[in-house]
Order: structure tokens, then C-alpha cells, then sequence
């Protein structure tokens, strides 16, 4: 049986959460460690948020037990609570957000007591924001924050020459039916908004739907926008406001509840473009954002702002913090 320092057991249930897994054990192997990540296998779909996440938690396992008879780790990370769940030996939690306050109600009915124990037994939780530890037990294991890496994506060249961009993977989530409410409201003739992430039937004006497209397909989009707009109903983080930031887009966004890491930095900028949550005042706040161009220094603020964020300085952390922690 082989021996590595570190196994990630990846839930992978997003695209954001792959490429988080894939980020952390880049980090780690950075750091000197050796990685092995084992994957869980997507279950079948399912209607309720308790069977769904039941399904993942079994895959995770699955996943999780094959990989302990092929490597003998030092270490385990479980990425989500939802993959620690039903465990076969305890491990690291490393996560966006918990069930205590995604699954509220019926929706989390066995998986918020399952949660809290984990919390409690893991050696270690790695939340990507301070925000993720909002409703983890006062007793819980010691924490390490560890964001995901952002950074510019490569200059293009290319003139802004779109006015707006969306991020819509789940539209009903990330409140696709209020921006385009907003945008219907403030378009002048022109004006184009992109909305990407997802294929929606949209028949409107000035809208134009480009679907889910390679990285640097959508980096390359944000480099030409002006704005970034969003009215997520819940965020559990927020990659893409991020990465909307880091390629100069001024950010629009609700006031969304959950660990959404780039709200306190909308408000930093320009508290103007956080609105209510229930989106009211989200059109006049996207057409003062376009119709404000680079005033007041945004972009150069923006990046300023994302440090911690910066590849390297989140290397560190996992360097000198974190593996040193699961080592021991």
C-alpha cells in the first residue's frame, strides 16, 4: 500500500467545487506534500435536498473507502461537511458553507446533527471564509481559513465594450429573473448584458445568453465588461464576484445572506451597489455602476482589495499553516 501525506476526498457536486479541490491539492503538493484526491461519484438525481445530500454523502464514502485500500494517508481532507458525513475515519472538513445554515427546516433534518458532530470529532476545519463557520458549534475543532486562490486573469487588450455580465449556473439561486427585471428597467440603446453559466431561454432586449463556456472563454468576457450584476437570492461564496473583481468589473450585487466572501468587498468599494435582498433598488444601482466608468480609482481598489485572495498569499497559509497542522 502506498504511502502519501494527504488524501482529499472531493465531493465535487459543482464545477466550483472541483476546481476548489483541484486548487487545495495544488497548494498542498506546492507545499511539498504528496496528494491523492479521491472522487465521489455523481449519484442519480433526486427530489429533496436530505435524499440528494444523503446520495453524495454514501458516494463520498465510496470513494473515500476505495482510495484507503490503494494509499495509506497521514492525513485526510473531507471537502464539504456533506462528504464527511458518513465518514469511515475522521478526517480534516474543509468547506463553504455548513447545513446548519443551507439546510434549514425539514431540508437538513438528519444532516444538521450528523454536522455538528463532525465539527466536533475533525482534527482540523479548513472553511474558505471566516463567514463559513456561521452556525458550527462553539466547541468546534481549531480552524484554518483558506480562500480560493483568484487572481487577474491575462490581459486582452480588448476595449470594454460590453456594457453588463451575469453568472447564472443555478438562475433561480443567483436571482437571473431580478436582473433581468433591473436590466429591462435601466437599458439604454446599446446596451448589451451576457448572461453566462447557463443556457435559459431569454427573449429580451439587449440580452444576449452565451451558456457555460471554458475559463478563459469567461475571463476573457469579464476582461470586456464593465459591470458584473447578481442578485443571488443565498450565496454560499461567490467565486465568480470575485473573479468579476480581480478582471476590473465593477460589482452589483444583493445583499445576499450565507458566507458570500466578495459582499463586505462591494461595500467597501462603493456601498451604493449593495441593495436590500429583496433586490428593490438593483436597477438604479446597475445603471449608476454603468454610467460610472472607473470613477474613484474601482479597479485599482479591487485589487487591493483581493489580496489575501492572491495565489500566493493563500500558499502560504496552506504552507505554514495548515499542512503543518495535519502533519502534526
Amino acid at each position: 500500500m502506498a504511502a502519501v501525506d494527504v488524501l482529499i476526498v472531493s465531493l465535487g457536486s459543482t464545477a466550483g467545487l472541483r476546481a476548489a479541490d483541484e486548487a487545495l491539492a495544488g497548494a498542498l503538493r506546492r507545499a511539498g506534500a504528496e496528494v491523492r484526491v479521491a472522487a465521489a461519484k455523481r449519484p442519480r438525481e433526486l427530489r429533496t435536498f436530505a435524499l440528494t445530500d444523503l446520495a453524495w454523502a454514501r458516494a463520498a464514502r465510496v470513494a473515500a473507502q476505495a482510495a484507503l485500500t490503494e494509499v495509506q494517508p497521514r492525513a485526510i481532507v473531507y471537502s464539504t461537511t456533506t462528504a464527511a458525513l458518513l465518514w469511515p475515519r475522521p478526517g480534516a472538513i474543509r468547506f463553504d458553507a455548513l447545513a446548519a445554515v443551507s439546510r434549514p427546516g425539514r431540508h437538513g433534518v438528519w444532516q444538521r446533527p450528523l454536522e455538528r458532530r463532525r465539527l466536533r470529532e475533525a482534527p482540523l476545519l479548513v472553511p474558505w471564509g471566516a463567514s463559513s463557520l456561521e452556525g458550527a458549534p462553539r466547541d468546534h475543532a481549531g480552524a484554518v481559513v483558506v480562500p480560493i486562490a483568484v487572481e487577474p486573469s491575462p490581459p486582452t487588450g480588448a476595449p470594454r465594450d460590453i456594457a453588463a455580465i451575469t453568472y447564472a449556473a443555478n438562475p433561480y439561486k443567483k436571482g437571473l429573473d431580478r436582473v433581468l427585471a433591473a436590466w429591462a428597467q435601466v437599458r439604454r440603446e446599446g446596451d448589451e448584458l451576457l448572461v453566462a453559466g447557463a443556457d435559459p431561454r431569454v427573449d429580451a432586449p439587449g440580452v444576449r445568453v452565451v451558456g457555460a463556456l471554458a475559463p478563459a472563454e469567461y475571463r476573457a468576457l469579464l476582461r470586456r465588461a464593465r459591470v458584473f450584476v447578481t442578485a443571488p437570492r443565498r450565496e454560499d461564496y461567490g467565486i465568480a464576484q470575485l473573479e468579476a473583481l480581480a478582471d476590473g468589473c465593477r460589482l452589483v450585487t444583493t445583499a445576499a445572506p450565507g458566507p458570500y466572501a466578495a459582499l463586505p468587498l462591494a461595500r467597501a468599494l462603493d456601498p451604493r451597489a449593495v441593495v436590500e435582498a429583496d433586490a428593490a433598488g438593483l436597477g438604479p444601482a446597475l445603471r449608476a455602476a454603468l454610467d460610472a466608468a472607473d470613477a474613484g480609482g474601482y479597479g485599482e481598489r479591487a485589487a487591493a482589495a483581493l489580496a489575501p485572495w492572491h495565489p500566493a498569499a493563500v500558499d502560504a497559509v496552506v504552507r505554514d499553516a495548515v499542512l503543518a497542522r495535519l502533519l502534526g
